[in-house]
């Protein structure tokens, strides 16, 4: 097995253009599956074709017993089915055993966002008068504008911008290109700050990331844990939301776009969502809204 997990990997990486920190995921999962499936054989050498409905059932009992999130038990049986779905494909075995699996039942969660007055202030927050001010007000006020994720905007050059049409090209999960629009704040605060950008390249630099965007204060490509320490400094000062990340960013863009009456199908295309049903958890955010306000106004509610 471990010769097919390493060509499966491989194929993700340089076929499916997956980032290296999901196909490390999925590697560890594999590799947990596998290390499982030696001691339930109790051998360490075994064909995958042996691996049925039963043994899968088993595999998510144990993990459950060892104290895992109902969430992660699922993530894992999601990479053993893409694993299986693989061999298929490649004729190394005839049927894959997950699919007739259900994965554990995920309790449904709304995201979490903010609302418009609390995305206003935290976007006034950021010290502009100093460089890494007007950066860390450049990304969120980026991040708000276009809910693009993290690895998106860590992702980011100078000519990924593009002025004329006010709009950003940004490379999704899988390598998948998009162009997503942004609103005159950001514009306004991201040529303040393209305008200072220079200062941010220091000796540390990396040749090859002198076009990046966003920088860290030692003048490397910005990384994504920078950026999520930047959004939880900030939201942090306004709101109490118990989970702070950029990704609170994200789900406020799409958010306050369907509140204000944006097409469901246009917000799919700029999260950069693959399935409307993904994007359709932000529909549940705003009936929730609206029967808080039925409630609150209505006589007869």
């Amino acid at each position: 097995m471990i010769r097919q997990l390493k060509k499966y990997l491989d194929y993700l990486e340089q076929e499916r253009n997956y980032s290296s920190h999901t196909v490390s995921a999925y590697e560890a999962d594999l590799r947990q599956f596998s290390v499982f499936l030696s001691r339930y054989y109790d051998r360490k050498k075994f064909a995958v074709s042996m691996v049925d409905r039963g043994v899968l059932r088993q595999f998510l009992g144990h993990l459950l017993d060892k104290g895992y999130t109902i969430k992660s038990a699922a993530r894992k049986l999601s990479s053993i089915r893409s694993f299986l779905r693989y061999l298929v494909k490649q004729g190394a075995i005839v049927h894959n055993p997950a699919l007739s699996v259900p994965g554990p039942k995920l309790p449904k969660k709304l995201p979490v966002f903010l609302d418009e007055s609390s995305i206003n202030r935290i976007l006034e927050l950021p010290d502009t008068s100093t460089l890494n001010g007007l950066r860390d007000a450049a990304m969120l006020e980026l991040l708000y504008s276009t809910g693009i994720r993290v690895g998106e905007l860590v992702g980011l050059n100078v000519q990924s911008v593009d002025w004329a049409n006010s709009t950003v090209k940004v490379y999704g999960k899988g390598a998948k290109e998009r162009i997503v629009p942004f609103g005159k704040h950001a514009r306004r605060v991201l040529k303040r700050y393209l305008g200072r950008r220079q200062e941010c390249i220091s000796s540390e630099t990396d040749p090859r990331d002198r076009c990046a965007l966003f920088f860290s204060t030692r003048g490397k490509r910005i990384y994504p844990e920078a950026v999520y320490l930047t959004a939880v400094k900030y939201i942090g000062k306004i709101s109490e939301l118990e989970k702070k990340s950029p990704h609170v960013l994200r789900h406020t863009f799409a958010t306050h776009l369907l509140n204000r009456g944006a097409d469901l199908r246009a917000v799919k295309e700029l999260l950069g969502h693959e399935s409307l049903s993904t994007t359709q958890i932000y529909t549940h955010v705003s009936m929730d809204r609206l029967k808080r306000i039925y409630e609150q106004a209505h006589p007869k509610a």
